[in-house]
């Protein structure tokens, strides 16, 4: 079987499989840190904790960490503060010229970003240990923390070495995704968010197959609800693979130095992603959606009945006012984060500079109010395709009465991390086979051996 040479393949490349076998080992550290209860906590007690996160935002939140918020385990706040630094440093970039000047700096710019980064994640763990600290009691259904420690542990010394052993957890998970990405293989922060949703996957399956065994619709059901899985994931492959070539011309250097400016030149394409702003729109749109809820919770409107409203039709991810608000958001986000992160100007000036242009379009300013368009042009079908994606476990549940822990995996952050993840990882491999004249991974990918012979 192919799959079979190109494993072997794999393990023959040295490097490639000290990497590989460097991320697996890495990757394990994670998943046993989250199985690792806070100091103090008795473990018998968490029931009530555990059984509050099998839907809702609070079950979205689980998923991240793969099981690690439940458990109040020492890597609860998962790495989910260093995305959250990792976007306000991004967004800051855009207004702080000092930021923007590190962006043109190269790698020593991109160095100092990475270390303004670190301590905000800091800053930010320092914040939300606390607030998760003080939410468990309420979450797990007890009176006080001291009712969920063990006998004689003392309730300000709990708070005092949760609060460190919390942060010091969230800055040894960015330690492990950087050291995946520099030594090991694929994005490292990315794949320890991967492996805690992986890790929720087995049990929600689980308890969906025996609620629908038990007279919820029986095996057919569940048959018919792996089919639209796989066809789900089949849509998402499509919408982090999909891209609109741009047919690009260079002009042909001349043996005096210069360049012969016909059409005789080499032709490539420059492609332009249908979703360049990948999960983000997502990301950003769930960090608006928690506010509506807070706010109709609030001392001021929790009495009244605009407050009640929003408490109750924005406190359920699968209800309607609720997704309608979290597409059209993810809609505008992914116009705005694109504009930002896909700079038209520069992909023109560096085309003008390598003697490149496209045919029909003079180089320089009009390239990139072409490039420009055509961005705007594929945004919008590939924002509605997003926001429908992210919506999509809401139909799963109110069409199909799939459990909601189960209905996650159809879409939303959950699926498009763990297709986008995969898919990179599988890319970096391809090139390392490629690379040792070795058939990849993809269909893509060609034997170079009579290339090289």
């Amino acid at each position: 079987m192919k799959i079979v040479e190109t494993l072997k393949n794999v393990w023959k490349i040295t490097e490639l499989k000290d990497r590989i076998i460097l991320t697996l080992g890495l990757l394990l550290v994670y998943r046993f840190g989250a199985q690792v209860v806070l100091p103090g906590i008795d473990i018998n007690k968490l029931g009530g904790l555990q059984a509050g996160m099998d839907g809702g935002i609070l079950g979205l939140l689980n998923a991240f960490t793969g099981g690690a918020f439940a458990n109040a385990s020492v890597f609860a706040l998962g790495i989910m503060p260093y995305i959250s630094a990792s976007i306000v440093v991004q967004l800051m970039g855009i207004a702080i010229p000092y930021l923007q000047k590190l962006q043109k700096e190269g790698a020593s710019g991109q160095k100092k970003i990475t270390q303004i980064t670190r301590w905000l994640t800091i800053g930010i763990c320092l914040v939300q240990a606390p607030g998760y600290l003080a939410s468990v009691p309420a979450l797990s259904g007890s009176a006080s923390m001291s009712s969920l420690l063990v006998p004689g542990f003392s309730e300000n010394i709990f708070y005092f070495s949760s609060v460190i052993i919390l942060v010091t957890g969230c800055v040894f998970a960015m330690w492990l995704g950087e050291k995946i990405t520099d030594k090991g293989i694929g994005n490292g922060i990315s794949l320890l968010i991967m492996v805690g949703i992986i890790a929720t996957l087995p049990q929600s399956f689980a308890q969906n197959m025996f609620s629908r065994l038990e007279g919820n619709g029986g095996f057919m059901m569940i048959l018919i609800e792996l089919v639209i899985w796989f066809l789900i994931i089949l849509a998402s492959v499509f919408l982090v693979m999909a891209v609109r070539k741009i047919a690009v011309q260079y002009a042909r250097r001349t043996a005096s130095g210069g360049y012969e400016k016909n059409v005789f030149g080499s032709r490539q394409f420059l492609p332009l992603k249908l979703n360049a702003s990948g999960v983000m729109p997502i990301i950003f749109a769930q960090a608006i959606m928690f506010v509506p809820s807070l706010i109709g919770g609030s001392s001021f409107l929790k009495d009244t009945d605009a407050g009640q409203w929003m408490q109750t039709n924005f406190s359920d991810i699968f209800g309607f006012w609720y997704n309608l608000v979290f597409a059209l958001l993810i809609i505008i986000f992914t116009y705005f984060y694109t504009a930002i992160t896909v700079p038209t100007n520069k992909m023109a000036d560096d085309l003008k500079r390598s003697g490149g242009f496209i045919p029909g379009i003079r180089p320089g300013s009009e390239t990139s109010e072409y490039l420009d368009k055509i961005m705007s042009q594929i945004t919008l079908p590939g924002s509605i395709f997003l926001a429908l994606i992210a919506v999509f476990p809401a139909f799963i549940v109110k069409l199909m009465g799939v459990q909601q822990g189960w209905a996650l995996f159809f879409g939303g952050t959950s699926l498009l991390i763990m297709v986008g993840v995969a898919i990179d990882t599988m890319q970096q491999i391809n090139s390392y086979l490629l690379n040792k004249h070795y058939d990849g991974l993809m269909k893509t990918g060609k034997n170079r051996k009579s290339v090289t012979a």
